[in-house]
C-alpha cells in the first residue's frame, strides 16, 4: 500500500509530534555549520500550522550521546536557528520526558539519544519511551528519512500508539528515488563509491538489474582489480570479497565499468609523493586515492547523455584535496546533465554541497544510509511502520 501523508488526516485543533531530523553538523564551540536539515524540516511545519494544528511537538537526535546528557549536544542552537527559519518562537523543553510541555505553538524536545531507551535493542525499553513520547500529542509525523532504516522508538514503536503519516521530506525522498528505481529513464546510470565492496554490495547487485551501466570508483576498486589478478599495492582490498568480486564482473554482461588509470600515493597526506598509473602499473609499494584523468573522462562521456543517474559514495578520499578531483568531477558531470540526478547523501552529498552545486542536481537525499538501503532493493522499517499504522487507525479526513 502507500504511504500515508500528511494530506491523509485532519490536524485541526490537535497536538501533532513531529520526528525530524535535526542531526545538525556542530563545530568545536557547538555552533551550527550547515542548517539544510532544518530547513527541510519547514515544509512539514508549516503544512501543520497552515492547517490548524493546535501544536508542533518536534523531537529530534543530535550528535552520538550514548544514552547520556551531553551539554555540547543540547539542542539550544538548533532551537535558536530553526525559530530564525521558520520566524517564529521555538520553546525548547530541558528534556524529552517527564516535563510539563509549554504553550508554544512550535515546540522541540531535548536530544532523544540523552536516553539510551531510543535505540535499545529492548522491546519493552524502546516501547515504554515511546509510550511517554506518544502521551504528549495526538497525531505522530515522520519526517526524518535518514533515521528511517532503523528500529528506533521515535521512528518505529511510537507508531504502535498514535495515528501516523510520514512528512512532506520523507515524501519526497519515497517519491523521487522510488521513480528513478522502478521506471527509470534511460540511459540509467549508477554510480558507486567508497571503501569497501562489502558495504556497497546489496546495492551493486540491485542495481545491475536494473541499470545501463555501473560506473565503481573509489577504493572498492582494487578488491575489483585484485580478483583481475592485478598489482593493487597498499590499497584496501577486502580478501574475502575477492571471489564475489571477480563473479559480479564476469556476469554483469559488461554492465560494470571499472578505473583504468588511478592516482596513487606513497601516503594519505597532502605532501608526499603522488602520480597516475595504469591499472597495469600499480607501484607495489603505493596506494592508491583517486581515479585518474582518462578515467574521469570515460566516466564524464557516460554520464553526459544519461537520462538517469543516482550516485552513492565519493571516487577518492576526496577529504584531501588532491585526492578529491575525481569525486568533484563526476559532481559537476551530474550538475551538467540533463537528466535525472540523484544523490544518496552521505559523502557524495557533502562533495556536491563544498561546490556548491546543489541546485543543478535534481534531488540531493538528506539519508545516506537510507538511501542506500532503497538502492538496495530494501524496504525502510519506519516506513512498514507508517503503513501498518495506517491499517490499523484508518482514520482519513
Amino acid at each position: 500500500m502507500a504511504v500515508p501523508i500528511l494530506d491523509d488526516y485532519n490536524f485541526r485543533n490537535k497536538r501533532v509530534l513531529v520526528r525530524v531530523d535535526f542531526n545538525v553538523p556542530l563545530d568545536e564551540d557547538g555552533d551550527i555549520t550547515n542548517d539544510k536539515r532544518l530547513r527541510a524540516a519547514i515544509p512539514t511545519v508549516r503544512f501543520l500550522l497552515d492547517n490548524g494544528a493546535q501544536q508542533v511537538i518536534l523531537m529530534s537526535h543530535l550528535g552520538r550521546p550514548n544514552g547520556e546528557v551531553v551539554e555540547k549536544l543540547r539542542v539550544n542552537k538548533v532551537a535558536e536557528r530553526f525559530s530564525e527559519l521558520i520566524g517564529q518562537d521555538v520553546a525548547k523543553t530541558d528534556d524529552c520526558v517527564d516535563i510539563d510541555m509549554p504553550y508554544g505553538k512550535i515546540v522541540l524536545l531535548e536530544n532523544l539519544r540523552f536516553h539510551k531507551e531510543e535505540k535499545s535493542k529492548d522491546d519493552w525499553e524502546r516501547q515504554e519511551f515511546a509510550k511517554t513520547l506518544a502521551d504528549y500529542a495526538d497525531y505522530y509525523v515522520n519526517d526524518a528519512f535518514g533515521t528511517c532504516h532503523r528500529r528506533h522508538a521515535s521512528v518505529y514503536d511510537i507508531t504502535k500508539y498514535l495515528p501516523s503519516c510520514a512528512g512532506r521530506l520523507v515524501e519526497k525522498e519515497l517519491k523521487i528515488i522510488g521513480n528513478a528505481l522502478a521506471a527509470p529513464q534511460r540511459p540509467f546510470i549508477a554510480i558507486m563509491g567508497g571503501a569497501k565492496v562489502s558495504e556497497k554490495l546489496g546495492a551493486i547487485k540491485h542495481l545491475l538489474d536494473k541499470v545501463d551501466k555501473l560506473l565503481l570508483g573509489g577504493a572498492m576498486v582494487f578488491t575489483f582489480f585484485k580478483a583481475m589478478g592485478k598489482e593493487t599495492g597498499k590499497s584496501i582490498v577486502e580478501d574475502d570479497m575477492l571471489n564475489l568480486a571477480k563473479e559480479l564482473i564476469d556476469t554483469s554482461g559488461g554492465k560494470i565499468i571499472l578505473p583504468v588509470d588511478i592516482v596513487a600515493a606513497e601516503k594519505a597526506d597532502a605532501e608526499s609523493n603522488s602520480d597516475v598509473f595504469s591499472i597495469d602499473k600499480m607501484p607495489e609499494d603505493w596506494t592508491g586515492f583517486d581515479i585518474g584523468p582518462e578515467t574521469i573522462n570515460t566516466f564524464k562521456n557516460i554520464l553526459k547523455d544519461a537520462k538517469t543517474i543516482v550516485w552513492n559514495g565519493p571516487m577518492g578520499m576526496f577529504e584531501i584535496e588532491r585526492f578529491a578531483v575525481g569525486t568533484n568531477e563526476i559532481a559537476n558531470a551530474m550538475a551538467e546533465c540533463s537528466g535525472i540526478t540523484i544523490i544518496g547523501g552521505g559523502d557524495s552529498a557533502a562533495a556536491v554541497e563544498k561546490l556548491g552545486i546543489e541546485d543543478r542536481i535534481t534531488h540531493i537525499s538528506t539519508g545516506g544510509a537510507a538511501a542506500l538501503e532503497l538502492f538496495e532493493g530494501n524496504k525502510l522499517i519506519a516506513v512498514q511502520a507508517l503503513q501498518k499504522n495506517y491499517l490499523k487507525f484508518n482514520q482519513p479526513v
